[in-house]
């Protein structure tokens, strides 16, 4: 079992459940006398609220992982991706006038990114720690309280969302929490660098969907799919295409991407129904790859369904301050991008009364009414427009010099002609407090098309002001490197693979002289895999997915362990598994080989992956002989918590009669015998090495698997009546 790259802490988890309780503590210290407060001056209806209990239990949050970057990134930052699962018993309860709130339990897990930057040659050694998640956070509640009228459970899904969104909103990128560790330390560039890149996505078409529309539950109908392509917290939908399994969308999508490794591309197909959509399967993308690559255009396999590909091609987009690249785009896509750092606001008035003139402004203002209103500071926020996007900041409450601290970006088609729109509104009364307009070609006078100044705010008074930073940075397809082997279609991360790797502290493994040729079949559907088999510098690990390609390099290696065995017989591993390894003709691109092939999991969080090479196990019935081989390569995906087995083939099966067999694989995940969660290869016929490279998934907790078999057994399809032999031989695992 490896865990590539990801490292297990115990020793830090040991140290957690020490400092629980004082920790805790301090907790409940901060809930009376800093929350409390806060939630009183919210709203008028709060003024009574009061902690009744806080207990923070015993159990408390654990770290299943963490994962380390040195190599790839700023030689003054290090960035840690910790693996966080907390299954908490605490208990919180609220009075509000007369209703009791509480919550009696929470369950968290998720990767939380941590930067630790700069590094510097003076204590504290670290200027400025920043926290954020790269995906929503798995999140459950247990309610309490309220004569429970939470968990209805439309209530209790919904209040869990608005929760989910409400973090997400401030810990999931691109949104950063930044904590300065050393004093005067400037961190508004640590909370908002400038993004790495921007992914243009076109969505083309799919094949062979699965039927998903049922009528009265017998006749199968045409689908009507639609697309949802995500990246971090940024999702789009395509248009539907009714009834068609092949649908042809065409459509282009952009993403701005902020951090690689980490961020993917992940696509979910659907089937609309009038009641609910019906799931048509998923991929998910390693941008590091479309990085790298530049450009991808590949139909990819779709994960999570029985059938159905999906053609994307894919744009990376690095961002330069060259203003010779800024040239309108003819079909009206963007050229380049602009960064607005929202800072704050400085003499706002307190209504749009005290600046309108005329006698409307006085009349109104004698109604009692809007008194009250009107001798309080402005709760205001800013909206800001480019083209025909609009995007919202947050509230500052009761305040004439509001700082909202925030980051926002937009797509830009037209620097020279294209302006940023700001207005301040008042959140109370529905009323502009000032408003603001930036021709973009103010910033192409800059050298670095950058602008951070004051803006004298119009529709406004004399003396108010809003601090901005502007960036623009032109959209530049850069060239691949020449020397790099392309992903290609293996930018979609399912299964293992085993990476090249450049550079590093990886060990290198040489390929072996004399390569024996061995009988196993040509494994590689298409003639262009050997070119995207090995990909990748070391930016990332990876997955793909169960394709045609996967299985070959994973042979090779394979075959280095045999060498490396023939090299070291005393070393040689008496598992029970009797590996014995295959010397497959290796590739000429394959010089430089990790052995422990990284596999990063879903979501490209890289979470705990573990995984039993692809090995070629013997296949038995209980006696001495051998029946064959069967190759497999199982692994672990946390963030789906699933199992996942991939049936690469089989080889020299023993033939039970003379009219030659037809081998299927069938798998069961003991104890569990039901018919229904058996699982099945289709049938290769006539043939005693057949190829499958058919991935199955068991969904079962990471504890659970541990305690279970695999029973994998090798059957020969026959007919009914037949009496030749079925079982042509089995292993467990």
């Amino acid at each position: 079992v490896h865990f590539p790259d990801v490292e297990r802490v115990e020793w830090l988890n040991k140290v957690l459940v020490q400092a629980w309780p004082y920790f805790a503590t301090i907790m409940e210290k901060t809930f009376k006398e800093v929350l409390e407060p806060k939630i009183r001056a919210k709203n008028v209806h709060l003024k009574t609220c009061t902690f009744t209990k806080i207990h923070f239990g015993e159990k408390c949050p654990r770290i299943n992982g963490i994962k380390a970057y040195t190599k790839e990134i700023d030689r003054r930052q290090v960035i840690l991706d910790l693996q966080i699962c907390y299954i908490g018993d605490c208990e919180i309860h609220m009075d509000i006038s007369k209703f009791n709130l509480g919550v009696k339990g929470i369950q968290l897990y998720g990767t939380l990114r941590v930067i630790l930057e700069p590094l510097l040659t003076d204590a504290p050694f670290i200027g400025a720690v920043t926290l954020f998640f790269m995906q929503k956070p798995h999140l459950e509640i247990n309610w309490a309280g309220m004569s429970n009228l939470l968990d209805v459970p439309g209530i209790n899904v919904m209040s869990d969302s608005l929760i989910q969104d409400f973090i997400a909103a401030r810990l999931v990128l691109p949104n950063r929490i930044t904590v300065p560790l050393k004093k005067n330390m400037n961190i508004a560039h640590l909370r908002f660098p400038i993004p790495h890149g921007v992914i243009r996505v076109h969505l083309l078409e799919a094949e062979n969907l699965v039927q998903k529309d049922s009528f009265l539950g017998a006749i199968r109908g045409k689908s009507d799919p639609y697309a949802l392509l995500r990246v971090g917290t940024i999702q789009y939908r395509s248009k539907t295409v009714s009834r068609d399994l092949n649908p042809i969308w065409n459509e282009t999508f952009e993403f701005v991407v902020h951090e690689v490794p980490g961020q993917d591309l992940e696509v979910d197909l659907y089937d609309e129904d009038p009641d609910k959509d019906d799931f048509m399967g998923s991929l998910l993308i390693s941008l590091v790859d479309v990085m790298n690559d530049r450009t991808v255009d590949e139909w990819f396999p779709l994960s999570k369904t029985t059938s159905g590909h999906l053609h994307l091609k894919l744009e990376w987009f690095s961002l330069i301050n060259d203003q010779e690249k800024l040239h309108e785009d003819k079909k009206g896509l963007s050229t380049a991008i602009l960064i607005v750092y929202l800072d704050s606001a400085f003499n706002l008035p307190k209504n749009h009364f005290e600046y309108s003139n005329g006698e409307c402004g006085a009349k109104k203002i004698k109604n009692n009414k809007y008194l009250k209103k009107t001798e309080r500071e402005p709760s205001s926020f800013v909206l800001l427009t480019v083209g025909n996007k609009t995007q919202k900041s947050k509230t500052c409450n009761f305040s004439k010099d509001p700082t909202w601290g925030q980051a926002f970006t937009f797509f830009v088609h037209s620097a020279h002609s294209q302006s940023l729109h700001v207005e301040i509104k008042d959140k109370d009364r529905d009323s502009a407090l000032g408003t603001s307009v930036v021709c973009l070609s103010h910033l192409l006078k800059d050298p670095n098309m950058t602008l951070d100044q004051r803006f004298q705010l119009d529709h406004s008074s004399s003396d108010s002001f809003i601090k901005m930073k502007l960036v623009l940075r032109a959209l530049n397809v850069e060239e691949p490197d020449p020397q790099r082997v392309k992903a290609g279609v293996n930018a979609s991360k399912q299964g293992p693979v085993h990476v090249m790797e450049k550079g590093g502290n990886q060990q290198k493994f040489v390929s072996p002289p004399k390569p024996e040729v061995s009988k196993v079949p040509p494994v590689s559907k298409n003639s262009a895999a050997p070119e995207s088999l090995l990909k990748k510098d070391s930016r990332e690990d990876l997955d793909t997915n169960g394709s045609s390609a996967a299985p070959v390099p994973s042979e090779t290696v394979t075959g280095l362990n045999e060498t490396e065995r023939e090299q070291n017989p005393e070393h040689c591993p008496s598992s029970a598994l009797h590996t014995r390894a295959a010397v497959v003709p290796t590739l000429p691109v394959v010089q430089e080989l990790r052995l422990a092939p990284s596999v990063a999991s879903l979501g490209s969080l890289p979470s705990s992956c573990f995984e039993l090479s692809s090995s070629n196990l013997d296949l038995h019935n209980g006696t001495e002989m051998p029946l064959g081989e069967i190759q497999l390569t199982v692994r672990y995906a946390s963030i789906r918590q699933s199992l996942v087995v991939l049936v690469n083939g089989c080889r020299n099966l023993v033939p039970s009669s003379n009219r030659g067999v037809d081998p299927y694989v069938r798998i069961y995940l003991l104890p569990d015998r039901r018919w229904a969660s058996r699982k099945k290869t289709s049938v290769k016929k006539k043939t005693l090495n057949p190829q499958y490279d058919e991935k199955f998934e068991f969904f079962e907790s990471l504890e659970d698997v541990k305690k279970r078999t695999l029973d994998i057994a090798v059957k020969n399809s026959r007919p009914f009546i037949s009496q030749e032999r079925k079982e042509l031989g089995k292993v467990s695992l």
